[in-house]
Formats: structure tokens, sequence, C-alpha cells
């Protein structure tokens, strides 16, 4: 499971993965500077470091290493996510206090979410990410007969996992 990366590494990979192409340390030294004043053997040993830990590859280009993401950021939110989830003695209590914590463009992205993870075998062949899309035209009445988020966990057990 990964741990939290820390500010300077969340700065290096946040651009890696907006650019989501291979990039230098000078690239990410240039951009960094914009905001801070950082030196390039700093970028250079972070970015060592996240390859060191498997958050990039790295290929010899040149005089210089070009670094690629191994995975993206939304893969990297979902395992903190997971991470979190997975610590706490009550897990459905965890998620109901989350789902409280969202907003509400949040909780139609989770119940979307649901929707792709869900769906049946023969639409294995529509795209996930269109799938997850909301159509034109099925607006907030759609969304409200769907539910809440805290109505679906509490259909699957409630906030104190007892079921039903």
């Amino acid at each position: 499971m990964p741990r939290q990366l820390g500010e300077l590494e969340d700065a290096v990979m946040t651009r890696i993965w907006q650019w989501n192409r291979p990039v230098t340390v000078r690239e990410v030294l240039e951009d960094l500077q914009q905001e801070r004043s950082i030196a390039y053997t700093t970028v250079m040993t972070v970015m060592d470091n996240l390859h060191q830990k498997g958050w990039v590859r790295r290929e010899v280009e040149g005089r210089a290493y070009r670094y690629t993401a191994v995975s993206t950021r939304a893969a990297y939110s979902a395992a903190l996510m997971n991470e979190g989830w997975s610590k706490s003695d009550n897990p459905a209590a965890a998620l109901v206090a989350f789902f409280g914590m969202m907003s509400p463009e949040q909780r139609q992205a989770l119940r979307d979410a649901i929707r792709v993870v869900q769906r049946d075998p023969e639409e294995e062949a529509r795209d996930p990410v269109e799938e997850a899309r909301e159509p034109e035209g099925e607006g907030p009445s759609r969304r409200a007969a769907e539910g809440s988020p805290e109505q679906d966990a509490e259909g699957a057990g409630g906030a104190d996992g007892a079921g039903r």
C-alpha cells in the first residue's frame, strides 16, 4: 500500500501526471522555480527517490533521464482512500462520515462510479469513462431518483454495520 507523498514529491508528481509524458529533471525544476526557489540537485534527488519508491520509471536519453509516471493520480488517490478505509474499526460508519463530507458534485461522481462498476457484463464493450459521464438531459431528476450515497451505505448494512 502506498504511503502518502511528501509535499515536494507531490509537487513533482503533480507535474508528471498533468504533463502525461516523459519529463526531465530540468523541465520539472523550471516549472517549480515559478513558485519557489529550489535547486536542481533537490529536484533530481526527489525524482530519484520517486523512482526508487516505484512511482516513476526512467529511461536514459543522452546524458539525462526521462521520467514517466507508473500509475495515475486517480489510482494513487484510490489507494490512499482504500488504505484509510481499511484501517477503520467500523468501515460502514467511516463511509457514511466520508459521504457526509462530500459536495453534491462529489456524490454525483460517486453514483456515476458505482454505476460503472455495477454494470452488466453485456455492457463491457462500452467505454468506462463515457459510461461515467452523465448523458445530456439526465440531470437532477435522475439524480434524485437514485438516492444519496448515505442511503446506499445504509442499505448495504447501515452506519452501525449491523445490516437489515
